[in-house]
């Protein structure tokens, strides 16, 4: 290794994707930032080149046979690289949407909360409440002698619980001992017999001690004491008893250890899993440590109780609101027996028959109902709508009748845990007064606090030590990341591509490791400003531990507070590429080439408009919206306005704009049923025709998909294609030209232009495909021509390209306008769905609803929509919103960026922190009014209009 591998990671030759060659060297055991504008090649540098070949080489490293359980990275395309460390990549990817998977389970700390309830938690009796106490033999015996004379019972004692193997030692030992049945798996068997068990399923062996029949004589209590105490021997304190009497068998178990005396109920010894969901001894039994279970769903089968049922109130028999049809012969019946209208809307009936045409009831009904022009009357116990399709949903075998039954199904807190996923005697354990599952609730600032003001005994405090230091620490992680909003029971799929981000790296700094280097991907996402100092301080945390910390952002406090900045550019796509300067946050401030430098210093900068929008005097209003943490609050959004929703993390912004305000309107405006948030009514929806939401979820899942199809401008190429003299000579259709299906794609390929060969203990390795040479289509399809140009090489066209190919084609010209719009001028029109990011997946949304002839009565949903843009490119996106708003529609963003909340027409604040401590609304009006409102985010806007440029950068700048 050179002297300068030493002391920082050179690079030379890249040429990942875009990359012009470049050679670039950053300094390790640094905070290192690379910037530029969206698509100049910063991911190609960090993640395609730095962390693949980081990766390539550790993977590299390890045995073959290792290496076949591995995914291999191909060799980047580069040179050589030296001076690298191992390397760790913390992108925003979200967490998988694993029911089971949560905050708490991420990070390890409930792993930690599992070993500290079963070292010194106190248990406690779920019936009575008392605390559990030891039982001896002799109570155990005279528990059982009060289960009644007569009754056989069997002793048994449970010496495999639930483990992995075959046991041969176990039982062998056993039979030497003298015994002579043991119960495997539930099953009593002879040990004379050949046990052989299947060595990768778990087992549990009980050794029968003893079979007996309860007699109340001193004789039988002797034996009964002996018995119990052999089998307490051998399984520390545990005892199982079988009972059988005439009405069958039952089963109790009985410890040495705790008991309740007063309920007679007997808990086995504390273990880390008794406190796991994800194992039966833990697990509530009715939902499988899931805390909810698929019920049918009152307000799914009546989404809109103001209908009648005439009207079809009943939403799964709304079809069928026709006099000859079963359904409403049965509704009828009961309304004429109970003498209600069947006009009058469903939630002004009294309750009682709301609830009877729901859950039905145990009178007999007059039923009449015609089949084949014949009448039929019996007398008939109406079932009621729920209970019917419950049954049905069990009795069914028809997929088709699952899934529309499951239409009115949502996930409903379990009824015997009330969502706390674990069993009764496991929540009855508590320390310092809480439950396990009561400090997984709290909100990890809460739940921190708790464990900093934790009073133990001596003795508690000399085991729990170790544990509580682990605890601690993580949760401070946490907090330092600015997720102390969030609470360990937080189910990992609802958490944002930055929440999961943040969560990882404060896995990372936990871990302890030197020496690594760490890549990250935009981590500030979701971030309010008053958060943005606790982030920026944990990655200069991780620097310090002795790591090399490479973060690719846009947010300007992240890049000044960086030792080492690389700005790449100075375009997109092809424009980009190569490093435009590199060194300290002031040189970059300096550099006149840089755009970046230039926005830092304010050379540039996106202007505060001159005036407001006066917007057109109409308004959505959400009444009592009570989703997540939200206040039971009201809200008024105006149209004809570019409106931002701001507020700290957890605040409730996107409850309120996600949950309610789109699924809300959109199941009224459609009349579908969406699973909106709770809320008491929405005002004004006469005011608008559509509401649409533009978010960053992919744009498709597989590389068939990409701009060209999702925008519809694939399917006018096409026709374009199709109508060309020889194409119609020959006959071929617009599907001629797809690579969908069959005609006119490559059958060597089906249409993908590459083949994955798979490689083994080797990365698998994609080459295009030999018949078609990677263009997709069949030569015959590749013979038609536009312009010079066949159907591949038009996919291949970047959107600037196209825009000039296709000029004198209106139709293709106004949708791929739209997109160069957005700044995705350098993105090719073909270019696979799976690579792009989602703040390029949004922008293609956006572009697609730019194209469509707008009605000037639309609003408009963005969440984050700044999400992996550039300075210059948040100003090219400000410019079509106002297009967009200047058309007469209405925008509402969620958004943390200044330059986006500062150019908005009207602000709603929410806070005024962040989970319990937020849900209302503290600050609503122009940015200049809510800058005077003394607000987390009035603070910053303010600084921001006055000034224009943040008191750090000015710092900086001075300095130089």
């Amino acid at each position: 290794m050179t002297e300068d591998a030493k002391k920082q990671i050179v690079i030379k030759g890249a040429k990942e994707h875009n990359l012009q060659n470049i050679d670039v060297s950053i300094p390790r055991d640094e905070f290192v930032v690379i910037t530029g504008l969206s698509g100049s090649g910063k991911s190609s540098l960090a993640f395609d080149t730095i962390y693949a070949e980081g990766q390539r080489r550790y993977v590299e490293s390890l045995s073959a046979y290792a290496r076949q359980f591995l995914g291999q990275m191909k060799k980047p395309e580069m040179e050589y690289i030296e001076g690298l460390s191992p390397a760790i990549s913390i992108d925003q990817k979200t967490t998988r949407e694993n029911p089971r998977s949560t905050v708490g389970t991420i990070t390890e700390i409930y792993d930690y909360l599992r070993l500290l309830f079963a070292r010194i938690g106190i248990p406690h009796c779920p019936n009575c409440g008392r605390e559990v106490s030891h039982q001896t033999i002799g109570q155990i015996g005279d528990s059982i002698i009060e289960e009644g004379e007569g009754i056989k019972i069997q002793i048994l004692s449970p010496i495999v619980r639930d483990r992995k193997g075959q046991h041969k030692d176990v039982l062998d030992d056993l039979r030497n001992k003298g015994f002579v049945r043991v119960r495997v798996d539930g099953e009593i068997r002879d040990l004379e017999e050949d046990i052989d068990l299947a060595k990768t399923f778990r087992h549990s062996i009980d050794v029968v001690v003893d079979r007996l029949k309860i007699r109340k004589d001193v004789d039988f209590k002797r034996r009964l004491v002996d018995s119990l105490e052999t089998a307490a021997e051998f399984a520390d304190g545990l005892i199982n008893v079988l009972f059988t009497t005439d009405d069958g068998e039952y089963e109790k178990k009985y410890s040495e250890h705790f008991a309740c005396v007063d309920c007679g109920i007997n808990f086995e010894e504390l273990t880390p899993r008794m406190f796991s969901f994800n194992a039966p001894q833990g697990a509530c039994p009715e939902c499988n440590g899931i805390g909810s279970k698929m019920e049918i769903d009152p307000d799914l089968i009546v989404p809109d109780a103001t209908l009648t049922l005439n009207e079809g109130a009943i939403a799964p028999w709304s079809k069928s609101a026709k006099r000859e049809n079963y359904y409403y012969q049965m509704l009828e019946a009961v309304s004429n027996y109970f003498s209600f209208s069947m006009d009058v809307p469903f939630n002004e009936l009294p309750q009682k028959y709301q609830d009877t045409v729901l859950y039905g009831c145990n009178d007999k009904i007059p039923f009449t109902f015609k089949r084949r022009n014949k009448s039929y009357m019996v007398n008939r116990r109406f079932e009621g709508v729920i209970p019917r399709m419950e049954r049905l949903y069990l009795e069914t075998k028809s997929n088709y009748s699952r899934k529309y039954i499951s239409k009115f199904m949502s996930d409903r807190k379990c009824h015997v845990c009330n969502g706390k996923r674990l069993r009764p005697e496991v929540l009855a354990v508590t320390v310092g007064g809480k439950s396990i599952a009561d400090v997984v609730e709290l909100p990890i600032k809460d739940s921190y606090q708790f464990f900093l003001d934790l009073e133990l005994t001596e003795r508690e405090e000399y085991i729990a030590k170790e544990v509580l230091k682990e605890i601690r620490e993580r949760l401070k992680f946490l907090v330092d990341v600015g997720l102390d909003y969030l609470s360990m029971e937080r189910s990992s799929g609802t958490l944002s591509g930055g929440e999961a981000q943040r969560i990882r790296l404060a896995t990372q700094i936990g871990s302890g490791l030197v020496g690594v280097l760490y890549i990250l991907d935009e981590p500030s996402i979701g971030l309010h400003q008053r958060d943005n100092v606790k982030l920026i301080g944990t990655l200069k945390r991780l620097r310090n531990l002795g790591n090399t910390v490479v973060v690719v952002e846009h947010d300007e406090e992240t890049i000044l507070s960086a030792d080492h900045v690389v700005d790449i550019g100075p375009g997109a796509g092809e424009h980009g590429g190569k490093v435009i300067v590199q060194g300290t946050p002031q040189e970059i401030m300096m550099c006149e080439d840089s755009i970046t430098g230039r926005y830092l210093s304010r050379k540039e900068v996106i202007d505060v408009p001159e005036s407001r929008r006066e917007g057109n005097g109409n308004f959505i209003t959400i009444k009592g919206a009570k989703q997540n943490n939200l206040k039971d609050i009201d809200v008024e959004i105006p149209l004809g306005k570019f409106t931002c929703v701001t507020g700290v993390s957890g605040s409730g912004k996107s409850s309120l704009i996600n949950e309610i305000l789109y699924k809300g309107i959109k199941g009224k405006l459609t009349r579908k049923f969406t699973f909106a948030g709770k809320y008491d009514d929405i005002e004004g929806l006469e005011n608008i025709d559509k509401i649409i939401a533009i978010d960053q979820k992919p744009i498709g899942r597989t590389p068939r998909s990409n701009p060209a199809t999702y925008t519809g401008v694939f399917t006018d190429i096409r026709d374009l294609f199709a109508n060309t003299p020889e194409s119609k000579a020959r006959g071929y259709k617009p599907g001629r030209f797809s690579f969908n299906v069959k005609g006119g794609r490559c059958e060597a390929c089906s249409g993908d232009g590459i083949v994955q060969i798979e490689m083994h203990f080797l990365a698998d390795v994609y080459v295009p495909c030999e018949v078609c040479g990677g263009k997709r289509y069949n030569e015959e399809t590749l013979d038609i021509r536009y312009k010079g140009k066949n159907i591949y090489e038009v996919l291949e066209m970047t959107v600037e390209e196209a825009l000039e190919f296709f000029e004198h084609i209106p139709k293709i010209y106004k949708k791929l306008k739209t997109l160069d719009d957005v700044g995705l001028g350098y993105m090719k029109i073909g270019q696979p769905a799976t690579t792009l990011s989602g703040g390029e997946a949004q922008r293609i949304k956006l572009a697609k609803e730019l194209s469509r002839t707008s009605t000037g009565n639309t609003l408009y949903i963005l969440d984050e929509p700044t999400t992996g843009l550039h300075f210059a490119d948040i100003k090219r996106l400000l410019e079509v919103l106002a297009r967009l708003t200047d058309a007469g529609n209405s925008i509402v963003v969620i958004e943390h960026n200044l330059d986006v909340i500062k150019t908005a027409d009207y602000i709603i604040d929410l806070g005024p922190d962040g989970g319990d401590g937020g849900g209302r609304v503290i600050a609503t009006g122009t940015p200049e009014e809510v800058s005077e409102s003394g607000t987390y985010t009035g603070e910053f806007l303010d600084k921001i209009l006055n000034e224009n440029i943040t008191p750090y950068a000015k710092e900086l700048l001075d300095a130089k």
